[in-house]
């Protein structure tokens, strides 16, 4: 090959060492967001309280610029939003943002629930029947927090069976707007128990590869869950941290 034909190769080349350099580990503002946004899963943050960015600097042990480039990833995410002249704020559990929350859920479970009845389905319902064990368990012994984190937990693990990387990413999103969800809301032993019901039939249906009952158990779900939200939201139920 003539030193003119080999050039754009040498070029290339050297373009994918400098793009493909070797893995290393994550950026501080990636392990902000992370952090953060489990914070904000787990209830430490709820709906509507104020971050500070001094106070998360200083607990974090990182400066303010990785801080700010973490949040501002978490705001692209629709967990945090900012206020103009206040500050960043965790998303509040308005009705608006709940029926989106929950459009955008019902969008990517459906499209999951599709992808795994196209494949082995008996297999899926067999994975997602190992979580709703423990959520029974949680339920017969009143733990309310393990019911919701199995609950969540059946979720996750309906979008990470499909093994479709981007679907899982989207949806960790999601995720982390359902803990908000419920860590604002609770439960009771009764919802807990009927949560449970809920998720089997899901879980059994799909099982029996019955596309239409499963699209339709799963859209019935959500909408319950909006109800309770929306309704929650506007009686005030939902639990905010003071201004």
């Amino acid at each position: 090959m003539s030193p003119e034909g080999s050039a754009p190769t040498v070029a290339g080349a050297a373009r994918r060492a400098a793009t493909l350099r070797p893995l290393v580990q994550q950026s501080t503002p990636a392990r902000v967001a992370a952090r953060v946004r489990r914070a904000i899963a787990n209830g430490d943050f709820p709906p509507g309280s104020q971050l500070h960015e001094v106070a998360l600097a200083r607990q974090l042990g990182v400066s303010r610029g990785p801080l700010r480039e973490g949040l501002q990833r978490l705001s692209q995410e629709g967990l945090l939003t900012s206020i103009r002249n206040r500050g960043l704020f965790v998303v509040d559990l308005t009705p608006e943002n709940v029926e989106d929350m929950f459009l955008a859920r019902e969008a990517i479970e459906r499209c999951a629930a599709a992808v795994l009845l196209r494949g082995d389905h008996v297999a899926a319902a067999d994975a997602l029947e190992r979580v709703l064990d423990q959520m029974a368990r949680a339920a017969e012994a009143g733990d309310s927090h393990g019911v919701a984190e199995a609950d969540i937990g059946f979720h996750e693990k309906l979008v990470a069976l499909t093994g479709s990387e981007r679907l899982r990413r989207i949806h960790e999103t999601q995720a982390a707007e359902a803990r908000i969800c419920v860590h604002a809301l609770g439960s009771s032993y009764a919802d807990d128990v009927l949560r449970v019901s809920e998720h089997r039939a899901i879980a059994q249906a799909l099982r029996d590869g019955d596309a239409e009952l499963t699209d339709r158990l799963l859209v019935a779900h959500m909408a319950d869950a909006v109800r309770e939200l929306v309704e929650a939201s506007r009686n005030g139920r939902v639990a905010r941290q003071a201004d």
